[in-house]
């Protein structure tokens, strides 16, 4: 399985998109891996996890044929995650040549939300699936469970366990630290690459988004309850501006954990 970091900042960018602080200025002249967009991955190029509003920007960089994605599995309905209006982009006015709808997943509001942008779709076209915590999806290709994050109090925001050709990811952000529920679900699996949020830094840990301590502890629980086998690999990811640290500040801080710093383009093979 080849997963695909399209974006690794948190909701602002990085460099942020007004700031001119000392960092922001410093992402801009040194580029490459300090230039970070609104987070998202892509899964072998059919699986999509998030539509931010950087979508195009990841489709033109990275040349992304969008067309073949057929899964696409939302977390939440903040703006850096969803961008519902270009869903219509989808739809038979703007796209040719495609063979199979887009299946959209996610919970009450992000559906809610799709619905408002689009309307009802149509269907050769668009699916929209709402989906629970704890339930599992069976795309064809790869099974998809929805676990509960600890995010946003007034929505159900979602982390997502992918299982595809014997392989397993977990996609652990947009989070605090994890829900006890979610742990029990983890705790009696195995994952082969787990994501994590970052969004904090070195910065106080705040409760919906985690920091570096917070980072190596959720991977320390993982290792110590058999969830990482000696092969995982962890990935940091969701960084924002404000923490102050460049690319390689924090591959200093979390190479001494073997812990991979996420950057855009980064494709990771398990």
């Amino acid at each position: 399985m080849d997963i695909h970091f399209l974006g690794t900042a948190a909701a602002e960018g990085f460099p942020a998109m007004f700031c001119r602080c000392g960092y922001c200025l410093t992402a801009r002249r040194l580029g490459g891996p300090n230039i970070r967009t609104r987070s998202s991955v892509i899964l072998d190029g059919v699986l999509k996890i998030d539509f931010p509003p950087d979508t195009l920007h990841h489709v033109l960089r990275d040349g992304i044929d969008l067309g073949l994605v057929k899964d696409l599995f939302v977390t939440h309905t903040h703006l850096d995650h969803l961008r519902a209006e270009d869903l219509e982009m989808r739809l038979s006015v703007f796209a040719h040549g495609l063979d199979y709808p887009l299946q959209v997943y996610g919970h009450d509001a992000v559906i809610r939300k799709c619905r408002d942008a689009v309307g009802r779709p149509d269907e050769q076209r668009l699916i929209l699936n709402r989906i629970v915590p704890f339930e599992t999806v069976d795309t064809g290709t790869a099974k998809v469970t929805a676990l509960p994050a600890n995010h946003d109090p007034d929505e159900t925001c979602l982390l997502y366990c992918i299982e595809k050709d014997g392989k397993r990811v977990f996609y652990g952000h947009d989070t605090g630290l994890l829900p006890e529920e979610t742990w029990e679900w983890l705790e009696r699996t195995t994952v082969d690459l787990a994501i994590l949020d970052c969004t904090n830094g070195n910065l106080p840990y705040t409760g919906g988004h985690l920091n570096i301590e917070a980072v190596i502890e959720i991977r320390d629980r993982l290792r110590t309850n058999g969830v990482l086998h000696d092969g995982s690999r962890v990935v940091a990811t969701h960084f924002s501006h404000n923490i102050g640290l460049l690319h390689d500040d924090l591959t200093a801080i979390f190479d001494q954990e073997q812990i991979i710093v996420a950057y855009d383009g980064l494709i990771l093979s398990i």
